[in-house]
């Protein structure tokens, strides 16, 4: 063991005590420093209610950016715009502002955030659970019992660790509610024991919710949401994925991809007897059932999620935003932009990725071309069910108008169309691309995306009740509070992680296969648009797997990790350029640079611009109008021809013809312009993406450091409790 330590629950107790109370006997009047009498694990609803606060306390929450307590869920943070899918420079990837521990640009905390409040700590969370599980194991309940609530306690304990070590590697162990002791220290564990105890506390949850779970799921429906045996073994599979990724296999060690293989497959079947599966209940075209499987309360895809309510006060009251932050502001909402490197990279209908884009080179190009100007046109199913366009049908129920009289009606939502093309007041503005003032049609105006998030929307087209609530009234109007879930692992990611796990272990047949599963889910049939030349190339049958993680699970929070773990800001050709790094950081796996492996381009030179369209200023106005809902050249042009927009696309059936006239339509009256997306210098110079390679584990923040004296810092980072000096923990050592 290390003689480096660290007292972070000394000093988050002390701090918590003197805040609680000025009696010397505090200590022995509460044993449990969350005032919980230790007499409520003799009984079965005090048990219940302990392991209620655990999943309050740990659960992710949609309405949340990525920080200390939140994995990423989608929402346009520092993390989800470090990837493909939001342009904006994060803190992660600014060129000009490095983040350092000491001075300028402060390192996020994801280790420590704060002393002084248990419950607002990384560590008090651990402690917390720590607390729970000796708790329950003392008590006096049947060992049949003690192993439903410890299952699921268990998990949570697993589920903090992972969100610590994928960022900084090894991190403390802690399995004992430590007394607070100023001076106590712990040793950082290396990756490979904090890794093998993630997996020992998941095998531990798995088996002990078995009994509870394994027939079908939970018998009551009460308990819907509830961790489960194939919650538990998804989260391992999650796990040995990270472990066999280049992140921390530099060597491209092949044992561990045959490891992940082995016993995910062996864990396929425990998922499943759970009552877990691909969602495929909705008849319609267009992957109609992909886009009902977010707006259902009980989706047998909801392997790991986060339940909603629509109570408006109260304890009890757990609301989901994210309906809300999506939809288009005249339709009382906010939305959330993509970037058009994402829609660009979409694949066209034949499952293949558009010739134009220059990523994922090792798989052929499609056979449609693609057109930038109309990227409706031949598209993927999933791309109508994740991008919102101008022209396209976005059903709701509620009044818009209540908010604001100039928002369009359509039936009261049930017939909304989004027509959210912009024109500009003037030439200059209209032919600049920094220019943000930009103005929409239908009552947008400034508050107008050039394109709109759809995914996880809860469509009136195939959710005939809604499962949010709408505010009705002239003070009030609008998207307020959803029940809808947010699933933090899916079923169809469960089959994308043993695709990754199948191919790094060379059975790429298999694959490929469950990759088709997912497709055909869609609606692809035969090959489903998957060369059959992927069963004999590893690297493309890899290459493969990441393109159909990035589309069908974007905008779930999960492609910033995909990025990080396969090192694709660089290709891992960088960690020479991060101080004190040993040889064992440099890429021997993987042909030294994961990027030319995979024939995908580094993020790290590139820019993510947006886009939208305008009025032409060839057939309209020179594309000008005013800044008013009257104002729209359009509309003006329109009716001086007497002729009128097309009808929207209409997803609930065949969109082949409607695409035409829709594309016809913009043709004579739109054209696409790039909008400035990522930043520019203050003499407009364009900027570029820069991830540095020490970003891919992260330096600990200088206020954890500052609570301990011996804490170590990871190599490439300032050490704060030596005046500076290079970090000395090595993640991958050991």
């Amino acid at each position: 063991m290390k003689n480096h330590s660290i007292s972070l629950f000394s000093l988050l107790a002390i701090s918590a005590v003197a805040l609680s109370s000025c009696s010397d006997s505090f200590l022995q009047e509460k044993k449990n420093y969350d005032n919980v009498n230790v007499d409520i694990y003799n009984f079965y609803e005090g048990c219940n209610s302990r392991v209620s606060d655990i999943y309050s306390w740990c659960l992710p929450d949609v309405g949340s950016n990525a920080n200390w307590k939140y994995n990423c869920t989608g929402n346009a943070d520092d993390q989800s715009k470090s990837t493909e899918e939001f342009s904006g420079f994060s803190v992660f990837v600014h060129p000009d502002n490095e983040l350092t521990v000491m001075s300028g640009n402060n390192v996020p905390d994801y280790f420590h955030n704060q002393s002084n409040n248990i419950q607002a700590s990384v560590w008090g969370r651990i402690r917390n659970i720590n607390d729970a599980i000796l708790g329950i194991e003392g008590g006096s309940l049947p060992q049949e019992q003690k192993d439903m609530f410890l299952g699921q306690v268990y998990f949570f304990r697993a589920w903090c660790y992972y969100q610590l070590v994928k960022w900084y590697g090894g991190v403390p162990i802690m399995t004992t509610v430590e007394e607070p002791i100023e001076g106590t220290q712990y040793p950082r564990n290396s990756a490979r024991e904090c890794i093998e105890f993630i997996l020992s506390d998941l095998e531990k949850s798995a088996t002990m919710l078995e009994a509870s779970t394994a027939h079908g799921g939970w018998r009551s429906s009460e308990d819907w949401g509830r961790i489960t045996t194939g919650t538990a073994l998804a989260l391992k599979g999650r796990v040995l994925l990270l472990w066999a990724s280049p992140l921390f296999n530099r060597t491209g060690d092949e044992s561990r991809w045959t490891t992940a293989y082995s016993q995910m497959s062996a864990d396929l079947a425990k998922i499943q007897q759970c009552g877990y599966g691909l969602y495929d209940q909705t008849s319609g075209p267009n992957a109609a059932s992909f886009a009902a499987l977010f707006a259902q309360t009980s989706s047998p895809e909801a392997v790991f999620q986060t339940c909603y309510n629509t109570i408006q006060s109260g304890d009890t009251q757990k609301n989901s935003n994210w309906e809300r932050s999506i939809r288009p502001k005249n339709a009382s909402g906010s939305g959330l932009n993509p970037s058009a490197m994402i829609v660009d990279m979409f694949p066209m209908a034949d499952g293949r990725r558009p010739a134009s884009c220059a990523t994922y080179t090792k798989l052929p190009a499609s056979d449609y071309v693609y057109n930038p100007n109309y990227p409706f046109l031949d598209r993927d199913p999933r791309f109508y069910r994740t991008f919102a366009f101008p022209g396209v049908r976005w059903a709701y129920n509620g009044d818009a108008t209540l908010a604001d009289p100039n928002n369009p009606l359509y039936n009261k939502g049930a017939d909304y169309e989004l027509w959210n093309y912009v024109w500009y007041n003037n030439a200059d503005d209209r032919d600049n691309i920094e220019s943000s003032n930009t103005y929409g049609a239908e009552n947008l105006l400034a508050n107008v995306k050039g394109m709109y998030v759809r995914k996880r929307s809860d469509d009136a087209d195939v959710n005939g009740s809604p499962l949010y609530s709408w505010a009705a009234s002239t003070t009030v109007s609008g998207f307020t509070y959803s029940a809808a879930p947010y699933i933090e692992i899916r079923y169809a990611e469960v089959l994308l992680n043993l695709a990754e796990a199948a191919a790094g272990a060379g059975q790429m047949g298999e694959a490929v296969e469950l990759l088709r599963q997912i497709r055909r889910r869609v609606g692809y049939t035969g090959d489903c648009g998957l060369d059959a030349s992927l069963t004999g190339d590893k690297a493309a049958c890899l290459s493969a797997v990441l393109y159909e993680r990035q589309i069908e699970l974007a905008y779930e929070g999960k492609r910033f990790d995909d990025l990080r773990r396969w090192l694709l800001f660089d290709g891992g050709a960088n960690f020479a350029e991060v101080k004190g790094a040993p040889s064992t950081w440099t890429l021997s796996g993987w042909g030294g640079n994961t990027c030319a492996y995979l024939g995908f381009t580094p993020l790290n030179g590139q820019r993510r611009e947006n886009l939208e369209f305008r009025v032409s200023e060839e057939t309209v106005k020179q594309g000008l109008g005013g800044t008013t809902i009257n104002d729209d050249p359009l509309v003006f042009e329109l009716n001086d021809q007497e002729i009128s927009r097309p009808a929207a696309i209409d997803l609930r059936y065949d969109i082949t013809e409607q695409c035409k006239a829709l594309k016809d339509f913009y043709a004579e009256f739109l054209v696409r312009k790039t909008k400035k997306g990522d930043g520019y210098t203050s003499d407009h110079m364009e900027q570029y993406i820069h991830f540095f390679a020490k970003y891919y584990f992260l330096g600990l923040p200088q206020a954890a450091m500052a609570s301990d004296q011996g804490l170590q810092q990871t190599i490439g980072w300032e050490d704060y409790n030596q005046a500076g000096a290079n970090g000395t923990f090595d993640p991958l050592a050991n």
